[in-house]
């Protein structure tokens, strides 16, 4: 490492007053400002230029390269104060010697803030969020979250571009992968949970990295499930679906937001002062700061809003943008536009205050480096109880499907196993989209799962059968005869890692390739089948819906996808997944999705003139919420404590559930409410809460939950939020379209 040079005499000034800050840190743990004068006299000794250098994040160019450090240009820029965040930037020895060059170096000795994509785990990889949301479990969300912090902040990163919050309601968009599904209330815990994970106790703690709820907003909701597309919505529907997640994680305390690439109703949201600042910091209160999406300022132009470079940063800079990432627009094109009065440089002081002040609460004026060390950077990964939260997790994201005739669980004694697909031996496949650091021989593949939990009498046989997106047939026959030949085989297919996520959106949802084909090969056998379907969206497997006996939804597993899948396969692990999301029989059905509104005309099979497809059923393949068990439950006695609530009251909703089958399992039961008559229309059932509940055999449980007045509340005709008199429909039961009805009344006070 490069000897530092000696401070200029200003750097004296400079430590002095950092060293005053430093007096103030314990009172930063009791209160968040204590630090805001050290803060304001530190930006009254920067010039113009150097403000816009800490609004602007450039991508590390060493990424792909072990080992490197920064490029000239870009110590350079350092070193003159013009660049302030990095992205993609980590590993103990090149964050060691950037923070060098930036606190020795540079006139006023501000470290810099590191921010890298840790989605859904660094080292340790754990299932993608879609997956994860399938748990319904959002405290194990939270400690996932935390191990990825742990694990990133052990290579020098700060700050995470997750979670992503955007609810997708088309599984033709790729990044429906990054979230939660199409529920705003499951949407909105997951995403608590995440922030809560990331963030830890406090950011002071060197484990724990600031969160960046994305993409503000609506970004899920692109025309055509075409990623990047524009978003033609209501207020309303934008308030009540897609904004609920990002307001969560902003109480949950998110430290930063990043906007969206696309437009909503015209105006493209990174030049979106309704929701950057009247909504999200004069509505929400929230008191961090805001990044753009890669380029997303500069595309301001190719939206159509902006002549050139300076539009555009002068747009977003106002509309409540506080840090351009990789364009470099606020370096180069702000400090003119403030010297022209386009731009007030009220208006910089104040995108700059927010990012020294995380720069603060991040610790990283006093420990730029944050205890970030070799050592560390490789004990700290993929540590045992890693691994263990990893298969956890894993386990409680695999949804069962279906199981006719009990199929599952197979016998660990069965003479011969075939074990057929492109994606049973992929030790890439597995990890997803997005899997940061991950490697693919940190993972455990499905056939090392089956073959590792078999007794040793058991013979596995292998056939890959085709490739993922392949359109060879030449092994079919090959594949169909081993099946004939075997007690039991299992399938294993779906999409590649790289199917789903960002630029990843898809016209046709099938199984791609001729997987459908092999399917139909390997079935025409009749031996038992398995279907395992590992992707990162709901796919159109009607053919397989409707002759493949028992199917796993496992998505992208991570590291533990193997040894998870073959505890499910052979009954060490009851499954208890339920879809986050709605799986359509076929791509004409999309956008289809649970919380829709009635219309005038509902849907009736009676009747032809109802809104429905005649060519095809209406329903869906399988509902939001759905899951099997290999045991039963059987709902009773669901009562509500009164039949009528003002608006100081609650009311308790009580169901018995039992456990009819002979193995324990867990169930997810879920609470939907529909508003019968309002102002505006509702939706036909909303979730408003779920509760996961463990059953022995023949054992029953009550449980209850409670809802207060302000969880039926809704945008009115005035887009006032309000709750309005009259009868409430409540529905509990195993998923969003099987269970118990009864009703309440909300009476004005």
């Amino acid at each position: 490492m490069k000897k530092s040079k000696p401070l200029a005499p200003l750097g004296s000034l400079i430590w002095t007053l950092l060293g005053a800050m430093v007096v103030s840190l314990s009172s930063l743990r009791a209160q968040d400002n204590s630090f805001g004068r050290q803060i304001d006299s530190l930006l009254h000794l920067m010039t113009l230029e150097e403000k816009c250098g800490q609004l602007s994040q450039i991508s590390w160019q060493g990424v792909s390269k072990l080992g490197a450090l920064l490029t000239d240009e870009e110590q350079a820029l350092v070193r003159q104060g013009l660049v302030g965040s990095f992205l993609n930037l980590s590993g103990a020895v090149p964050v060691a010697e950037a923070q060098r060059i930036a606190v020795k170096e540079s006139r006023l000795h501000i470290p810099l803030l590191l921010g890298v994509d840790v989605i859904h785990g660094f080292r340790t990889i754990f299932p993608v969020p879609l997956a994860e949301a399938s748990s319904w479990d959002p405290d194990l969300a939270e400690r996932t979250a935390r191990v990825a912090a742990i694990e990133a902040s052990a290579a020098g990163i700060h700050w995470t571009f997750a979670p992503m919050v955007d609810i997708a309601r088309d599984p033709r968009w790729g990044r429906i992968v990054e979230g939660s599904g199409e529920d705003p209330y499951l949407g909105s815990l997951m995403a608590a949970a995440r922030v809560r994970g990331f963030q830890g106790k406090g950011l002071l703690d060197s484990t724990s990295i600031l969160a960046c709820a994305k993409h503000l907003a609506a970004y899920g909701g692109a025309e055509g499930g075409r990623d990047y597309n524009s978003v033609d919505i209501s207020e309303r529907t934008l308030r009540e679906i897609y904004l609920p997640p990002f307001k969560a994680a902003v109480e949950a305390g998110a430290g930063s937001i990043m906007s969206s690439f696309n437009e909503i109703s015209g105006v493209p949201s990174s030049a979106n002062r309704f929701l950057l600042t009247d909504v999200l910091r004069g509505e929400w209160r929230f008191n961090g700061f805001v990044v753009s999406d890669w380029t997303a300022i500069e595309e301001l132009q190719a939206h159509g809003i902006a002549a050139n470079r300076a539009d555009a940063g002068a747009l977003a800079l106002n509309a409540g943008v506080d840090l351009d990432m990789v364009s470099r627009i606020y370096q180069q094109e702000i400090p003119n536009l403030v010297r022209s009065g386009r731009v007030k440089e009220e208006v910089v002081n104040e995108a700059v205050l927010r990012v020294l002040r995380a720069k603060f609460k991040l610790g990283l004026f006093f420990h730029p480096t944050r205890g970030c060390t070799p050592e560390r950077e490789t004990t700290a990964v993929l540590t045992k109880d890693h691994l263990q939260t990893a298969l956890e997790a894993a386990r409680k994201s695999i949804v069962l499907l279906k199981n006719d005739r009990s199929v599952l669980p197979l016998s660990r004694h069965l003479k011969t196993i075939a074990v057929i697909g492109p994606l049973a031996n992929s030790k890439s496949d597995p990890l997803g989209p997005w899997h940061c650091a991950g490697k693919p021989q940190d993972v455990a593949t499905v056939l090392e799962g089956i073959r590792s939990h078999v007794s040793s009498e058991s013979r596995v046989v292998y056939l890959k059968g085709c490739e993922i997106e392949g359109d060879s047939v030449a092994r079919l026959s090959e594949a169909k005869k081993l099946a004939g030949q075997a007690d039991a085989v299992i399938l294993v297919l779906g999409e590649g890692e790289n199917m789903s996520g960002e630029a990843s959106s898809r016209s046709n949802i099938d199984l791609p390739g001729v997987q459908n084909e092999l399917l139909k090969a390997a079935i025409e056998a009749g031996t038992p089948a398995v279907l395992v379907l590992m992707n990162g969206r709901p796919l159109t497997i009607g053919w397989a819906a409707g002759h493949v006996p028992a199917i796993l939804e496992t998505w992208f597993l991570g590291v533990q996808t193997g040894n998870a899948v073959a505890d499910v396969l052979f009954g060490d692990v009851n499954p208890s997944g339920k879809l986050p999301v709605t799986f359509p029989r076929s791509l004409g059905q999309i956008p289809l999705y649970y919380n829709h509104k009635n219309t005038g005309r509902p849907f009736s099979e009676k009747e032809k003139y109802t809104s429905k497809y005649f060519d095809s059923p209406n329903t869906p393949l399988f509902p939001f919420g759905y899951g099997l068990s290999y045991t039963t439950f059987f709902y009773s006695n669901l009562t509500v404590n009164r039949p009528k609530i003002g608006m100081n009251d609650s009311v308790v909703v009580s169901v018995e559930v039992k456990n009819t089958g002979k193995l324990a399992g867990e169930e997810v039961a879920q609470l939907y409410v529909r508003d019968v008559v309002a102002s505006v229309t509702r939706p036909v059932k909303e979730l408003k809460a779920f509760r996961r509940v463990a059953l022995q055999p023949g054992e029953s449980k009550t449980i209850s939950f409670t809802l207060n007045p302000t969880e039926l509340t809704f945008y009115d005709l005035h887009m006032k939020r309000v709750v309005e008199p009259g009868f409430f429909k409540v529905y509990v039961g195993g998923n969003s379209v099987d269970g118990l009805e009864t009703d309440f009344e909300f009476v004005a006070n």
